[in-house]
C-alpha cells in the first residue's frame, strides 16, 4: 500500500481525542494502514509536541506502528475556512490525502468552499462527520459541493453506528437464521422500538450540543441508520453498492406516522440526582444557550411503508441524563391468535432485544413453568455478541482507507435521513409541540405507541 495521509481538521476537539484518534490507534496496531502521516489542524495555537502528546494519549496502549505515528506526527495552525491556509496543509500531503472534517456542519460547508481553490492530491478522500448538513436542502447543496471536489465514491460521511460490532451483527442476525427472517414483518410484529438513553449528561459538550439536540445529534443519524439495517430486505451481496442501495430503499419508505404533535416529543432534564451526582436544569450548563430550546430528549414514532413493514409502528428515542440507561432494539411480537383454554399466564408477549451497551442477544417468550403444568412464566434466552476486531470508529476508518464506502453513508441517504425528521423540526420550531421537562436521573416521559 502506497503512503497516504490523514489530515484532521478542527483535530483540537472532543470528537478526535475521545473517538477518531482512538480508533485511528487501534486501526493501526492491527497494522492495516502502513505508511501513514498523521496531520492535525486547527486555529488553535498548538505546536507538534503538544499535538503529539494528545495523539499518544489518544492511542493508549498501542502497537509500535501507532506508536510510529504519533511519534511523527504534525501540527499546522490554520484557518479550514481560507484557501491559501488549506493549500499549505495539502502540501504537506505524503501520498493520496485522507482530509477528516472534524468540524461543526457549518464550518464543514465553508472549508469545503475553500478547497475549490486548491488542486487536491490524485486519490484525495473527503470523511465527513455527522450531522451532514442542517436539513434536507442543505445536504443537498453540500452533497453537489462534495461532488465537485471529489467523486461520490470518495466521499465518506461517517455514522460511527455502522461500524459498531453489535450493529452489523443485525446482518447476521437477520439474514443467516430461518427462525427469525420469516417472523420479521407486519404480520408477526406489532411494534420496534430502537432507544438510546444515556445516564450521561453534557460531559462539557455544550459547545457542539446545544446547537444539535437529541433529535440531529441520535435520531436523525444514528437511529435512523438502526432502522435502515433492522428493516431493509436482503441484499444479494455486501457489496457497497447493493448493501448501501437496500438501506436507501427502506429509508425512502419512511416517514412520520401522524401529525408530529402526536407523533414527536421533545424534552430537557431539569435539576436532579443522576447517579450520586448533583445536576442542575440544562438551561443552566455552562454554555448552553436557554433561548435556543434545545432537546435533550427526543422520540418520535415513524412508519416504514413497505410490504414487509406496513402498519408497523417504529418509535425512535434518545435521551440525556436519563436514570435507567437503556440502549437497545425491541421487536415485539404479537399475541397469539388465541390461546387454548386453561393454560395460564400468558401476559408477556413474545420480544427479541438486540443490546447496543452491553451488547447482548435477548429472547423473551413463555414456557410451561415448574409446578402446576399449565401454569405459563415468562423466561429469557440469551447470547454475548461477539467483540469486533476494532472499536466502531476504527472499523469504518479502515473502509476509508481501503477506499471501500460499504459503511459510508451515501448522498441521497443523508438527504432521505434529514427528509424524514423534518416535519418534526418545522413542528417544534412552530411551538406546535411544547418542550417538556424531566428531572435529571428520572426515566423521561414517553408517547404511548399506536395500536
Amino acid at each position: 500500500m502506497t503512503d497516504q495521509t490523514l489530515i484532521i481538521l478542527g483535530a483540537s476537539g472532543d470528537l478526535t481525542a475521545r473517538l477518531l484518534l482512538p480508533g485511528l490507534g487501534a486501526l493501526l496496531t492491527a497494522g492495516h494502514v502502513p505508511g501513514l502521516t498523521l496531520i492535525g489542524a486547527a486555529t488553535d495555537d498548538w505546536d507538534d509536541a503538544r499535538w503529539r502528546q494528545r495523539v499518544h494519549d489518544s492511542f493508549g496502549e498501542a502497537g509500535p506502528a501507532a506508536v510510529d505515528v504519533a511519534g511523527r506526527a504534525r501540527w499546522i495552525t490554520a484557518d479550514v475556512t481560507h484557501t491559501d491556509d488549506l493549500r499549505r496543509l495539502l502540501g504537506e500531503a505524503r501520498g493520496p490525502a485522507v482530509i477528516f472534517f472534524a468540524l461543526p456542519p457549518a464550518v464543514t460547508a465553508k472549508a469545503c468552499e475553500a478547497l475549490l481553490g486548491v488542486e487536491l492530491p490524485p486519490g484525495t478522500r473527503l470523511v465527513l462527520e455527522k450531522p451532514f448538513g442542517t436539513g434536507s436542502a442543505a445536504a443537498a447543496e453540500l452533497n453537489a459541493l462534495l461532488t465537485r471536489l471529489v467523486p461520490e465514491e470518495r466521499v465518506h460521511r461517517v455514522d460511527h453506528f455502522l461500524g459498531k460490532s453489535t450493529v452489523l451483527n443485525i446482518l447476521g442476525l437477520r439474514f443467516a437464521n430461518r427462525i427469525f427472517e420469516p417472523v420479521l414483518d407486519a404480520t408477526h410484529v406489532e411494534s420496534v422500538e430502537i432507544v438510546f438513553d444515556e445516564n450521561l449528561a453534557l460531559e462539557g459538550r455544550a459547545g457542539y450540543y446545544d446547537k444539535a439536540g437529541a433529535l440531529a445529534d441520535m435520531i436523525q443519524s444514528h437511529l435512523l441508520q438502526i432502522l435502515a439495517l433492522l428493516t431493509m430486505e436482503a441484499p444479494f451481496t455486501l457489496a457497497a453498492a447493493e448493501f448501501r442501495d437496500r438501506k436507501a430503499d427502506v429509508l425512502r419508505a419512511t416517514r412520520l406516522w401522524d401529525d408530529p404533535a402526536t407523533s414527536s416529543l421533545r424534552a430537557r432534564y431539569t435539576a436532579g440526582d443522576l447517579d450520586g451526582r448533583k445536576l442542575p436544569d440544562y438551561a443552566d450548563e455552562p454554555g448552553v444557550d436557554p433561548s435556543r430550546g434545545t432537546e435533550t430528549l427526543a422520540e418520535i414514532v415513524l412508519a416504514v411503508d413497505t410490504w414487509r413493514w406496513a402498519g408497523v409502528p417504529f418509535r425512535l428515542r434518545s435521551g440525556k441524563a436519563v436514570g435507567d440507561s437503556r440502549k437497545e432494539a425491541v421487536i415485539t411480537f404479537k399475541r397469539p391468535p388465541r390461546v387454548p383454554d386453561g393454560l395460564r399466564g400468558c401476559d408477556q408477549q413474545d420480544r427479541l432485544r438486540i443490546g447496543f451497551g452491553p451488547d447482548h442477544l435477548a429472547l423473551d417468550f413463555n414456557i410451561n413453568g415448574p409446578g402446576d403444568p399449565f401454569e405459563l412464566d415468562p423466561v429469557t434466552l440469551g447470547a454475548d455478541f461477539g467483540q469486533g476486531d476494532l472499536p466502531a470508529y476504527g472499523e469504518v476508518l479502515r473502509g476509508v482507507f481501503a477506499d471501500d464506502p460499504t459503511l459510508s453513508v451515501r448522498a441521497d441517504t443523508a438527504e432521505q435521513c434529514w427528509r424524514i425528521v423534518e416535519p418534526v423540526i418545522d413542528a417544534w420550531h412552530s411551538g406546535a409541540v411544547p418542550l417538556r421537562e424531566y428531572p435529571a436521573g428520572s426515566s423521561g416521559p414517553t408517547l404511548p405507541l399506536p395500536l
